[in-house]
């Protein structure tokens, strides 16, 4: 919700509401680009900090960010699609179909409680947090991205790492 937009106030409280609106950024954030922009895109990709890939998805009403290749092997999520599973919304990756929650970054898999009854009855489980999410905030309709300091390593950090960049830039060359 764009801080300017307020409810159920006096015209004076509204009146500080949209100056305060001016407020920088959250330290440590990271422009992504304007808001306008990315909802109509959908989403974009972005290194940001000059260290870290990372897309953000604008998906009903709201902005989501994480690494940009998928943790189990790299695939490009930015062209993957969004999906609800079991009432999560993900993004599946589009090489493996893998399944990746938007807000925690969970990997997702359908198991099956008994193999030996029929029909087979499906859960959707965690496999824990496997794609690294990232802080998404909007000032004066900029969207800007807070990167995930966590020290825990995640999969999806493999795919930050200049080994991989440069595993990467050999195969486009080759």
């Amino acid at each position: 919700m764009p801080m300017w937009q307020v409810t159920n106030m006096s015209s004076e409280e509204k009146t500080w509401q949209i100056s305060s609106s001016s407020v920088p950024p959250p330290p440590s954030s990271h422009f992504v680009g304007k808001r306008d922009d990315i909802i109509r895109r959908g989403r974009v990709t972005k290194l940001v900090n000059g260290c870290r890939d990372v897309l953000v998805v604008y998906h009903h009403g709201e902005f989501h960010a994480m690494d940009m290749r998928c943790y189990h092997a790299g695939g490009a999520l930015e062209l993957g699609d969004i999906e609800e599973f079991n009432g999560r919304v993900c993004i599946v990756c589009p090489w493996h179909k893998y399944k990746i929650t938007l807000v925690e970054g969970e990997g997702l898999y359908q198991a099956v409680d008994n193999p030996t009854v029929k029909p087979l009855i499906t859960h959707w489980r965690s496999k824990g947090v496997k794609q690294r999410v990232h802080k998404v905030t909007e000032v004066n309709e900029d969207i800007y991205v807070t990167l995930n300091d966590s020290r825990e390593t995640i999969e999806s950090d493999y795919y930050q790492t200049d080994t991989y960049r440069s595993n990467l830039r050999i195969q486009k060359v080759s």
